[in-house]
């Protein structure tokens, strides 16, 4: 498998300007080339390959206007050609929105591949640099000396940190000792997640703690005259309030998923359209502060990584409004509503812990159909309710020839026409 090393590096004066003349160029060469792909297509209404892309890059290169380009490693250059194909393809696929240009403004880097950098001993040197660079390794139980990068990826944040990015093709990690604990884990707003055995994982909101000091730190930097020193001061100082930020809510986001992977055997979760919740303004803040997507990827590599089973059921199931006992089906239920009693059996139910058991319950019925939910060295997790999805009919108690304790009535259709079709902002409970 492939794993990352990001370790911190502090380059010397003339290695920072090294560096931030190959980030102009790598960003006039993807910016140019964009461009260039773009009238391209407009105007003669061919696609471009990345042979072409490659030659246009070297008639830059020869160009009197662009020959300071050569001043700069051409690995870096010839990596941003190769990440705009890779990008142009991921569009024309459907998975990625159309390539943008690049602003110097925001986080800086540059890809190396072997030819242009050298790692002996621990130490890395790039091209075009004649001393290594400084950094600082942070896994003491990890030899640097016996690693052997494939690409080295050096960044600058907008705060001024630099990093580098070691990737390394490393032997499959002994899997995890099974613990036989299965949950299913509902996502919130003011419960960060609630488990199936009613454990309620409070929501830090580490944006809300530090609004008041970014308020005031942007109102400083609105202050200031633009292009002035001040004005670059005020605006580190609030690039580093939002990396306290981002630092904190990754380290929420690594514990929690790190331990429900270790203690647990079989997850299950929603497959929730978090790019469709955030369009409601009112809870669009909110909703970008838990970091549902990075939590979803972070259980999706964990979960491959540690053998364990990740299971995603379809985001339409009205889990909250499901008696997790009877199997009874509310016609209603507002978001308001925290705790309800089910007036078939008359369970009274905490509204998550209830449907964190409904997820839970859905996601054990689809893996027994056979359906593949387990990690399998891909990336992309595969929503296992998609492959056939459930039919809850009046009369009928079978998923995919499961039964169930009790029938549910057809749940609400996907274009929104039919029965109750407010499961979209269900995260937000």
């Amino acid at each position: 498998m492939r794993t990352a090393y990001k370790v911190r590096i502090y380059p010397t004066p003339e290695q920072a300007a090294m560096l931030n003349r190959t980030f102009g160029c790598v960003r006039v060469v993807w910016n140019r080339t964009l461009a260039w792909r773009r009238a391209r297509y407009h105007g003669e209404r061919v696609k471009t390959n990345f042979t072409q892309a490659n030659a246009y890059l070297t008639a830059m290169k020869a160009s009197d206007e662009l020959a300071w380009l050569n001043e700069v490693s051409s690995v870096p250059l010839q990596q941003a050609i190769r990440h705009q194909q890779v990008a142009f393809a991921n569009f024309f696929a459907g998975r990625a929105r159309h390539p943008r240009y690049k602003s110097r403004n925001g986080r800086q880097s540059a890809e190396y591949t072997r030819s242009g950098f050298r790692w002996r001993d621990g130490t890395l040197t790039l091209a075009k640099m004649n001393a290594p660079l400084a950094f600082v390794w942070s896994w003491p139980d990890v030899d640097a000396t016996t690693l052997d990068p494939t690409t080295v990826t050096v960044s600058r944040d907008p705060c001024g940190r630099w990093y580098a990015s070691l990737a390394v093709d490393v032997a499959d990690p002994e899997q995890a000792p099974a613990t036989g604990a299965v949950v299913g884990v509902d996502l919130g707003v003011t419960d960060f997640a609630v488990t199936s055995g009613s454990e309620k994982i409070a929501n830090p909101g580490h944006l809300a703690k530090r609004e008041r000091n970014l308020a005031r730190y942007q109102r400083r930097m609105a202050r200031k005259q633009r292009g002035s020193a001040n004005r670059g001061k005020a605006k580190a100082k609030v690039a580093r309030a939002h990396r306290k930020v981002r630092a904190a809510r990754a380290d929420f986001l690594h514990k929690t998923s790190a331990r429900l992977v270790r203690d647990h055997d079989v997850i299950v979760i929603e497959d929730l359209n978090v790019r469709g919740m955030v369009r409601n303004r009112s809870l669009a803040k909110a909703i970008s502060d838990c970091g549902w997507g990075a939590f979803r990827r972070m259980l999706e590599y964990k979960t491959a990584k540690h053998g364990r089973h990740l299971i995603v059921i379809d985001r339409w199931l009205p889990s909250s409004k499901i008696c997790s006992r009877c199997r009874h089906l509310l016609a209603e239920l507002s978001l308001g509503t925290r705790t309800w009693q089910c007036p078939s059996c008359g369970t009274r139910h905490d509204r998550d812990v209830n449907a964190a058991k409904n997820i839970l319950a859905a996601g054990l019925a689809v893996s027994a159909c056979g359906a593949d939910v387990r990690h399998s060295g891909s990336s992309r997790v595969r929503s296992a309710v998609k492959q056939e999805s459930p039919s809850f009919k009046a009369g009928s108690s079978q998923v995919c020839g499961t039964p169930l304790r009790s029938p549910m009535i057809n749940p609400p259709d996907r274009t929104g026409s039919g029965g109750s079709s407010r499961k979209a902002p269900e995260g937000t409970k």
